[in-house]
């Protein structure tokens, strides 16, 4: 049995290789290195401020309550609006249509044979206590 070697690839672009990876390493590293912090002075005013703000109730109440209401309310509008102006039903309506039997007879119940006996099995399910 012999095996044949593939020959290798040519060294120009290996080199290549090599190079575009060197590269990309080294543009890493220099926007890396470039990244630094701005060095700028804080504004008047902001150096020692230690008070906190304080929120009153209502105020509480309107950002944590009343806020993602009124969102909800929205997007309720966004969604609803549209259907009820073309006139569209928004609720589906489950009386329409035919009951399915999927996997069942084409012809309905009239295809499935007849009970032949007491012990026999055809028609439909059964039970016994």
């Amino acid at each position: 049995m012999t095996t044949h070697v593939s020959p290798s690839r040519s060294p120009r672009r290996a080199r290549a290789r090599w190079g575009g990876r060197a590269a990309a390493l080294a543009g890493g590293t220099a926007l890396a290195l470039l990244a630094a912090p701005a060095h700028a002075d804080v504004p008047e005013g902001w150096g020692g401020q230690t008070e906190r703000l304080q929120l009153d109730s209502l105020h509480s109440l309107a950002l944590f309550v009343g806020f993602p209401l009124l969102a909800f309310v929205v997007i309720a509008v966004a969604v609803y609006l549209p259907p009820m102006i073309r006139g569209e039903r928004l609720l589906p309506d489950h009386s329409a249509g035919e009951p399915q039997w999927i996997g069942g007879p084409r012809q309905g119940v009239a295809e499935l044979p007849a009970p032949d006996g007491e012990d026999s099995r055809a028609g439909g399910a059964s039970g016994r206590w």
